[in-house]
């Protein structure tokens, strides 16, 4: 069939007999124009994750040196017990941390997060925070430092030169700061040191979650899932998650059965909604936003008001007194509004063009779409943030 097809367009085509590969390269085209999907169509694994597999979040206590006077001063007691502390196990005893007074430490608190699957040995990128008054951590060095999950377990070992991607320096007229100097990272800081058990065969099945629960985008998954696999497999569970059925011949091979459902591409649906931000007048709308029959008027009122005041000085021989008397001027400006007219199933594409036309300001624009919501001419929800 291919080769009927071709023939008939003559010279193009026919360089295919003399170049083999510009004939794979015309059949691959044709494949992947076939394999088109929506252009909203999206992954299940964008989308969704497959329950039990998520990272752990570590954390624990630690101590930064080698700073250059920049550390914690002795308002911060805990940095120079844990330098008392440290000392001892060192082997330098009867340190008493009264008498401790040294800037070039810092105590911090240590994050990371930990993938599924970590194994013993692999690398986690840790971040460095002080919690203490220390005013740079620029130059320090961790000290080893336990990371524990929310079961008290060690789950990592942080240790290494810290990078803060910033400076902070100043004397006493005046200063300079770049970025935040309180704070840095340190790549493949931590070390593994306990795994999370995680087995995927012999299980039965497994549970899909979806980010934003929808029932719509469920059905649409659901279907998606059994066409791919060919058997009715996947069941939704509620708007939020889907069940899928492992096969028997996958109970041994679950790597490949997930990645074959997380690669299934669906279109997700959207709620008609719209997100509004006061505070610094950024509206976002999706694009299932529709409008009824609406007429729209809008004008601009402004009122300013000047403060003049006077000084009323007596003569020399009046006996009276300076005086400051109030003189206030109130302008007030009414802009003129014009009237817009939506038809009824007007879109966000719509409703945009028609306040750009009146020069609405996206101030003003949360102020209309709050009206036509009122009015019950927006089939949309409101968000304010």
């Amino acid at each position: 069939m291919f080769e009927k097809n071709v023939q008939g367009h003559g010279g193009l085509f026919d360089m295919r007999k003399k170049h083999p590969i510009f004939r794979n390269i015309i059949i691959a085209a044709l494949l992947l124009l076939c394999d088109a999907t929506s252009p909203q169509a999206a992954r299940i694994k964008d989308v969704a994750s497959i329950q039990g597999m998520r990272d752990n979040q570590l954390f624990g206590y630690g101590l930064v040196v080698g700073l250059a006077g920049t550390g914690d001063g002795t308002q911060a007691k805990f940095t120079m017990l844990s330098i008392a502390n440290m000392m001892e196990r060192m082997g330098i005893i009867n340190v008493d941390p009264q008498q401790i007074k040294v800037k070039n430490a810092a105590g911090v608190i240590v994050t990371a997060q930990m993938p599924p699957f970590a194994k013993n040995g692999q690398k986690l990128d840790v971040v460095v925070s002080s919690i203490g008054d220390a005013k740079s951590l620029q130059g320090g060095t961790l000290l080893l430092t336990p990371l524990k999950g929310v079961d008290g377990k060690v789950y990592a070992l942080a240790q290494g030169p810290l990078s803060i991607g910033g400076f902070s320096a100043g004397g006493q007229g005046g200063s300079v700061q770049k970025n935040h100097p309180t704070a840095g990272r340190i790549s493949n800081g931590a070390t593994v040191e306990r795994e999370i058990p995680v087995n995927l065969n012999n299980r039965e099945k497994i549970i899909v979650n979806f980010y934003h629960p929808d029932f719509t985008t469920i059905s649409r998954a659901v279907e998606a899932i059994n066409d791919e696999l060919g058997f009715e497999a996947a069941t939704g569970i509620d708007p939020e998650t889907i069940s899928v059925r492992i096969p028997q011949e996958y109970r041994d091979n679950a790597v490949s059965f997930i990645a074959a459902i997380e690669n299934v591409r669906i279109d997700p649906d959207q709620k008609a909604r719209i997100v509004l931000d006061e505070r610094t007048g950024t509206v976002v709308m999706g694009s299932t936003v529709h409008i009824s029959r609406v007429a729209i008027a809008h004008g601009n009122l402004s009122i300013r008001i000047n403060e003049n005041p006077e000084v009323s000085q007596p003569n020399a021989l009046a006996g009276g007194q300076t005086a400051v008397t109030p003189n206030t001027d109130v302008n007030v400006k009414e802009g003129s509004g014009e009237m817009v007219i939506l038809d009824g199933g007007a879109t966000i594409g719509d409703l945009v063009s028609a306040l750009n036309a009146i020069g609405v300001t996206p101030r003003d624009l949360i102020a209309i779409l709050g009206s036509i919501k009122a009015a019950g001419a927006l089939q949309a929800d409101i968000e304010v943030i």
